[in-house]
């Protein structure tokens, strides 16, 4: 019996199954085991006809077809009811027709022997970040290569992000071999081809296969096309092999809590998805990052407790002891816990159209835990083709690098070759809620775990006291020539004549010194400013009024040094005049050298400047005096 055949009968005692008894079916159905599969590579390759043809020769059932089968079952009678495959790839029809698939396009189906869910992939390269975000959560990946083009640059690239992300199976689709009269010399070569890539690459195992999306051959059963070919039909291999569930099932239990589970004085339990491992009802856990032990003293999920959850499953998990926890901490075996740390190796994909500015703030997302991250300038960049390590100063779109990064607290992790839950982040812009890149943690750096903060005798408070006043930062900010230091210098002489204790901090005096080695490029711009930040930070740890005098053009840096400073002592004063009267003064001859070209990145010309949407003092230069502008800021920090 042929395995068309086989798998033909089996469709018909599903659907004969369904018609009879939709409760007996849709319990067998909810105990198959779940494959999170995506088809990749580059464009026009056939991802689009693979699945169409995985749907349609298989005949699989969309999971969201499961609800309404149930309630038509009734209706359907003893002689059941044919299902029209042509429908299930409708949804594939308009992006052929396009000739590109732009997003993710997520297809649910099942087998006799398994469930599905299958990401289908964009080709291009500016749609990199698409493709891992399908991967993000894959088992498998499906590489297809079109066979009349072999290896190209977008194979590689999607093959070391798939290797990169951690998928541990991969099948090399050689597609549309009824174009090359299914030449198994031209298949050979280009399986040759791939294994020396991916062997450069740490790849060290997959399964090719060759395939007609378009003709069926080897997708559902062995083509006759292709009597060379020893291996098993696509369909066989993804529903046998191992997913990454299983594996996970044997690594050391980890729970990121996602919430505190509270509905009544009597109950408190911790809920979240359980990452890794097994945890059993008696279980010792650790709690991170405060470290403290108790045990597991229920299980409880909606319909009943347990008495073991494993990887993969969402469970409330109640403990003994009344024990400090709360969303973004993690459960763990008590005997062996993730790491703890703030300073990280990291390998980032970019994925915005705005390049990488290192030294500005993102947000950082690990599993349920969200800090604020900055980071460092690349070590390098991969070349995907040579899989050479470029010098590189920031990265830009669909870019690949690896660079140290910096969290303002610490985080529980773990590498993501050990755990994509605790190894896996994504950054997030701060002022768009943008997600940037996303990334892997290596390992913590060692100076993270080996400088400690050093506790001292005298406070901040106590400095401020002896001098009477209580410190701030007065953030002056606007144009080139806008009258920024002009006005911070005329208040802090206001201030001193007040017995003030203050220190003025000026962008042209600093370059002099502290950030000489830094120019005008957007990333050195952020630099510049974190470090303004820092100085004026401790100064204001020192007792002081610090003032500053800086252009400072980007909000998202200006928040940074906000948060930096405590809660009340940020004050920001938008120095607002208009780009044509700073023009006309042009004391320095800046703008005539940047409208002359002479000068790149200068603010206002060629480099953007973003002003401050809520300031706590707008001084409007063209109404009143710098005299009358430093009355109204001495007024606002000293009523």
């Amino acid at each position: 019996m042929s395995d068309a055949t086989t798998t033909q009968e089996s469709a018909y005692q599903t659907d004969a199954l369904i018609a009879e008894d939709i409760d007996a079916y849709l319990e067998k159905h909810q105990h198959k085991t779940l494959l999170r599969f995506i088809t990749c590579g580059s464009v026009d390759d056939g991802k689009s006809t693979l699945i169409g043809r995985l749907l349609y020769d298989s005949k699989m059932i969309f999971e969201d077809q499961l609800a309404a089968l149930e309630a038509d079952s009734k209706k359907m009678g003893t002689q059941g009811q044919q299902i029209d495959f042509a429908l299930l790839v409708d949804g594939l029809a308009a992006e052929r027709e396009q000739g590109i698939t732009i997003d993710v396009a997520y297809r649910f189906f099942a087998t006799e022997k398994r469930k599905f869910i299958v990401a289908d992939t964009p080709g291009h390269e500016q749609y990199t970040r698409n493709m891992v975000t399908g991967a993000s959560t894959a088992d498998l990946a499906v590489i297809l290569i079109d066979a009349r083009k072999g290896v190209l640059t977008q194979t590689r690239r999607h093959s070391y992000l798939a290797h990169l992300i951690g998928i541990r199976h991969l099948v090399l689709a050689v597609n549309k071999m009824d174009l090359i009269g299914y030449d198994q010399a031209k298949y050979d070569e280009i399986v040759a081809d791939y294994t020396a890539f991916a062997e450069s690459i740490g790849i060290k195992a997959f399964t090719p296969m060759p395939i007609s999306g378009f003709m069926g051959d080897n997708i559902t059963s062995l083509s006759e096309n292709t009597p060379w070919f020893k291996g098993v039909p696509l369909i066989e291999f993804l529903e046998t092999v191992e997913v990454d569930q299983v594996a996970d099932q044997s690594k050391p239990f980890r729970m990121p809590v996602q919430w505190v589970n509270r509905p009544n004085l009597d109950f408190r339990g911790f809920s979240g998805l359980i990452a890794s491992g097994v945890v059993k009802a008696g279980d010792s856990v650790r709690v991170l990052p405060s470290g403290k032990t108790s045990t597991v003293s229920r299980i409880v999920t909606l319909g009943a407790d347990l008495d073991e959850a494993v990887a993969g499953q969402s469970v409330t998990i109640c403990l003994a002891d009344e024990v400090d926890c709360s969303r973004g901490d993690v459960l763990s075996v008590a005997d062996a816990p993730p790491e703890v740390a703030d300073q990280f190796e990291s390998t980032i994909v970019w994925m915005a159209d705005e390049e990488m500015l290192p030294g500005r703030p993102y947000w950082l997302k690990i599993g349920t835990q969200m800090v604020t991250a900055t980071v460092q300038h690349p070590k390098y960049q991969v070349n995907v083709n040579t899989m050479e390590h470029l010098a590189a100063k920031t990265l830009e779109l669909n870019a690949i690098g690896v660079a140290n990064l910096t969290t303002d607290k610490p985080i529980i992790f773990e590498p993501y070759e050990a755990n994509r839950y605790l190894g896996g982040f994504i950054l997030i812009d701060k002022i768009t809620n943008a997600t940037v890149a996303a990334g892997m943690l290596h390992f913590a750096l060692r100076r993270s775990a080996n400088v400690h903060w050093q506790a001292l005798d005298i406070s901040r408070e106590t400095h401020a006291n002896l001098k009477n006043q209580k410190p701030a930062v007065l953030w002056f900010t606007g144009l080139s020539g806008a009258g920024k230091s002009t006005i911070a210098n005329l208040v802090e002489k206001k201030l001193v004549r007040m017995n003030r204790h203050t220190f003025l901090l000026d962008g042209d005096n600093v370059r002099h010194g502290l950030n000489k080695d830094l120019g005008f490029t957007e990333a050195d711009r952020v630099e510049n400013i974190r470090r303004v930040g820092e100085v004026a930070k401790l100064m204001t740890d020192a007792g002081l009024i610090v003032l500053t005098a800086f252009i400072s053009p980007f909000r998202q840096e200006r928040q940074m040094v906000r948060e930096m400073i405590a809660a009340g002592e940020f004050i920001e004063i938008h120095i607002d005049t208009p780009l044509a009267d700073a023009e006309s003064r042009d004391v320095k001859g800046l703008y005539k050298k940047a409208r002359a070209g002479q000068l790149a990145n200068f603010t206002g010309i060629d480099s953007p400047y973003e002003p401050p949407v809520n300031p706590e003092i707008r001084i409007d230069t063209t109404n009143m005096t710098a005299e009358e502008a430093a009355d109204i800021i001495i007024e606002r920090l000293i009523p």
